[in-house]
């Protein structure tokens, strides 16, 4: 990765393209320091931390944008929860289905969608926020130096949340505009590798100040790491390879086809959208509860933490189930049988020693239904393992808990995919910048 980023900025070209979008997520870093009008900060930072384990993993993704209490807090995570809403709804909707493959005209129009859908859940989760933390002293009146009622107030917080993830929205499609990566993954990378950096600095500044049990904290951890990290890595480029052959067929006075290739299928096609599905599911319930004002004392929220509450067996046993199910249904939207089977039979293609037709499609099942099966294995090992590692690092010290918060799993899985999709584009860039055809 290094070597290609050498590359790239002895390019003009793309030199100018990673200026720019090195000066567009400056510009988002700035934003996410930025506190809102009429909000104290601290109190705000310490009810985030401190209380719903989901809302910290929501800060950390957005690289403490949420604890900062800052005006782009909400950040990419109505436009994530957006596009997983309506990539399920493609499923579900014939007509949004037909969209889909309607080529780049359909694909403006689910955009769209996928805006207005972020609009709403922005709103939505703006309103939220503003609710649970009405009853606080995190709202704060006289923070405007102008005398307005609480209500009022209350709309201005609501209204800069909603339009700082919109202008969040807009920051990650100039990115990807720019044609080297995904913006907005570009921007939750970001958001995880400021979260992890501010954690390394306080880790590091704790064992400065005369704790040197923390440095052999830091080493295991750092071990750790390593070991997930070439994991991550090795399973996110591996991939099944079925060979395909063309026939071939004369038209007029020339001959198509003959030629081999392969189908390539993933054993992580997914990525991580079962992991935040899973535990976005399992923890709804309690953020729904404390939006509610339904805090500890209630029997109820005192069940529900102690036996599925973030750290507990079951809840690991029921993320892993959920892992499981999700992972199987989001692979049958990456990759349907029927339709590459169809398509294979419609160009003259055959599997080698498969019937083009039916057979084919049941034996891109058998071979999709087992590969599904290591990936979701894979999947609720790298969720269970590495939580249950990283925990019996030494606790009891400043290090432990602020490299254990900050290197979620859910992070270095993102972290990861999102450099490897990174070093793809520049790699693509670069081989269509020095390609020079086959006459010269």
């Amino acid at each position: 990765m290094f070597q290609t980023l050498r590359d790239a900025f002895k390019s003009k070209d793309l030199r100018k393209k990673l200026l720019l979008t090195l000066g567009i997520l400056f510009i988002y870093r700035i934003g996410c320091w930025l506190p809102i009008p009429g909000l104290k900060a601290d109190v705000f930072a310490d009810a985030i931390n401190n209380g719903n384990g989901f809302l910290g993993l929501l800060s950390s993704v957005n690289g403490g944008a949420l604890s900062n209490g800052s005006i782009l807090a909400l950040g990419v995570i109505p436009y994530i929860s957006a596009s997983i809403i309506i990539q399920l709804l493609t499923v579900a909707i014939p007509s949004l289905e037909r969209l889909s493959r309607a080529g780049e005209e359909g694909r403006r129009k689910i955009t769209f969608y996928t805006r207005i859908t972020a609009l709403i859940f922005a709103l939505i989760q703006a309103i939220a926020i503003v609710l649970t933390f009405s009853a606080t002293d995190a709202i704060n009146p006289d923070a405007l130096g102008v005398s307005m009622p609480g209500w009022c107030v209350s709309m201005i917080i609501v209204t800069v949340l909603v339009a700082g993830a919109m202008f969040t929205l807009w920051l990650g499609e100039k990115i990807t505009d720019l044609q080297i990566g995904n913006g907005v993954s570009l921007l939750v990378f970001v958001g995880i590798i400021c979260s992890a950096g501010q954690a390394i600095l306080q880790a590091f500044s704790d064992v400065f100040s005369g704790n040197l049990d923390g440095l052999w904290t830091i080493i295991i951890f750092a071990v750790m790491l390593f070991i997930i990290f070439a994991l991550i890595v090795f399973v996110d480029l591996a991939e099944r390879k079925i060979p395909v052959n063309y026939a071939k067929q004369v038209k007029g006075r020339k001959m198509y086809g003959g030629q081999s290739t392969y189908i390539p299928i993933k054993v992580n096609s997914s990525g991580v959208l079962p992991i935040i599905f899973a535990t976005a599911l399992v923890a709804f319930p309690q953020l729904i509860m404390q939006l509610c004002g339904v805090t500890q004392g209630n029997a109820f929220y005192d069940w529900w933490a102690r036996w599925l509450g973030t750290g507990t067996a079951i809840y690991f046993v029921v993320n892993a189930i959920l892992i499981f199910l999700f992972t199987y249904f989001y692979a049958q939207i990456v990759f349907n049988p029927e339709e590459v089977s169809r398509t294979l039979q419609q160009n003259g293609g055959f599997i080698p020693g498969i019937r083009a037709g039916k057979p084919t499609t049941d034996y891109l099942k058998k071979i999709s239904r087992r590969i599904t099966f290591f990936g979701a294995l894979y999947l609720a090992l790298i969720f269970v393992v590495p939580t249950v590692a990283l925990s019996l690092v030494p606790k009891g010290t400043v290090v432990s808990g602020s490299l254990v918060n900050a290197f979620t799993v859910t992070g270095l899985l993102i972290v990861v995919s999102v450099a490897l999709e990174f070093d793809k584009q520049l790699n693509a860039q670069l081989i269509a910048k020095n390609y020079r055809g086959f006459l010269k």
